[in-house]
Formats: C-alpha cells, sequence, structure tokens
C-alpha cells in the first residue's frame, strides 16, 4: 500500500536546501530500531545518517549540532514517552524550519497526525513502524519531506476520512465552486492564494470553506484540525478516482 503524499496545507514549503547528500539524524530510545533505520536509510544513495538520538533534548541538541536535512523521528521517547516526536517537530518549525521531519508510530493514532499537521504540512510525514521494512517508502518520505512536500501513511488516511466518507465519494454534494476551493487549500495555498487565483475575496474564500466543512461531514470538534481534513478527503476522493 503506498503512502499518500500531500501538498502543503496552508502554509509556504519552506525553501529548499542547495545539497547533493541529505543529511538525517534519527532518533529513537530502542537502539536496535536507531540502528536498523539508520543502516536502511545509508543502503540508499544520496543519505547520511549524521547523528543517532534516543531522547528529546538530545535530538533538538543534535539537529542544532550537526545540521541535518530531515529528522526521522518516533514519536514516543524520553522523558515522557507521549508525543515527543510531535513536539520535536513544532520545536524545529519554529527553530529550524528548513528541516524535514519524519515521525514514526507504533499504533495508527489519527489524532497525532492531525496534531502534527495542525501548523501546516510542509516538511512533515507520519509513517507507521512498520514502514521501516519497506525502506522504499520511508526513503520516499525523507525526501518529499527535505523538499517541503508531506507524507501520510495510509491507514492513517482511511481512519481519518472513513467516518466522514462513508459509502459514497465524500466530494459529491460540493459545488464547483467549493471543490475549486478545497483543490486550492490542497495545492498549499492560503486563502489569499486561493482568492487570488479564482478571482474572490478572501471573504468570499472563508464563506465557500465555512460551507464545505460540513458537507464534508467535518463539524467542529476538539483537536480535530478541519483543514488538513478537508485536504486528506480530497486525496482520497482523487486516489480513488485514477
Amino acid at each position: 500500500m503506498a503512502t499518500v503524499t500531500l501538498a502543503s496545507v496552508g502554509q509556504a514549503a519552506p525553501p529548499e536546501r542547495q545539497t547533493t547528500t541529505l543529511r538525517v539524524v534519527v532518533a529513537d530510545d530502542t537502539l536496535i530500531v536507531r540502528e536498523g533505520v539508520q543502516r536502511m536509510l545509508e543502503t540508499s544513495d544520496g543519505i547520511e545518517v549524521v547523528g543517532l538520538a534516543s531522547e528529546l533534548d538530545e535530538l533538538l541538541d543534535l539537529v542544532t549540532k550537526r545540521e541535518p536535512d530531515v529528522v526521522v523521528t518516533d514519536i514516543r521517547m524520553p522523558p515522557t514517552a507521549t508525543n515527543e516526536g510531535i513536539r520535536a517537530a513544532t520545536a524545529l518549525r519554529r527553530t529550524a524550519p528548513h528541516v524535514g521531519v519524519v515521525v514514526l508510530s507504533q499504533y495508527a493514532e489519527p489524532a497525532y497526525a492531525l496534531e502534527l499537521f495542525s501548523n501546516g504540512s510542509a516538511g512533515r510525514a507520519y509513517l507507521l513502524k512498520e514502514r521501516v521494512s519497506q525502506s522504499d517508502q520511508v526513503v520516499e518520505a525523507v525526501r518529499e519531506v527535505a523538499a517541503g512536500g508531506s507524507v501520510v501513511d495510509p491507514s492513517i488516511v482511511e481512519l481519518l476520512v472513513s467516518s466522514a466518507r462513508g459509502d459514497k465519494d465524500p466530494l459529491t454534494d460540493l459545488t464547483r465552486r467549493e471543490h475549486q476551493v478545497l483543490a486550492g487549500i490542497a495545492q498549499g495555498k492560503n486563502n489569499a492564494g486561493i482568492g487570488e487565483s479564482l478571482g474572490l475575496s478572501e471573504r468570499a474564500v472563508e464563506k465557500h470553506i465555512n460551507s464545505l466543512f460540513p458537507k464534508l461531514g467535518l463539524l467542529p470538534e476538539p483537536n480535530v484540525h478541519r483543514r488538513v481534513m478537508a485536504v486528506l478527503l480530497f486525496l482520497d476522493a482523487q486516489r480513488d478516482r485514477h
């Protein structure tokens, strides 16, 4: 099952770094996993693992010292073994926005994926750890986030969209203009950019977005980033049509 690649969601992609070899830091509190990911990545041309970390502070320190292009990190590490991978991605958005982050999770937990993408999807990927055995998918994710793109594990996409999707195409009830606005969101445009491309005011774009959300089954709920969910629904529907 192939991963799902996203355009940036509501945020411009960070500038690509000019380098012939991607420098990667790997973080996981289990030695065998760290070294396994390192070996897997270094069998691919153009990727060099420049540091290994076992906990959050060590990871952030290595990013400062080694200046990687990408971080591949477990979602749960010391000190709390809860959401350190998400916290690292959030911190690096501020301190090192050029660094892509691939978060690996042992369990399919949509809430973590939504949290990861809630500040923008540019340069972020969320994969299940089982993908480590499929080296091409992890390498693809590393290259994608380094270029400012995003990747979501297909298992997560299915869980996120199943409740809203039901047995029909979730885009069926959208008007032509709402579909155009949603496509603009999926392309990574903010409201101003969507308005410019469609000849609409930002206020009109906001009106269309507020109209399409409930049509997609995305009612206001705590901890649910509806903009990300809307893009996932759009991409999933597009995938089914091809």
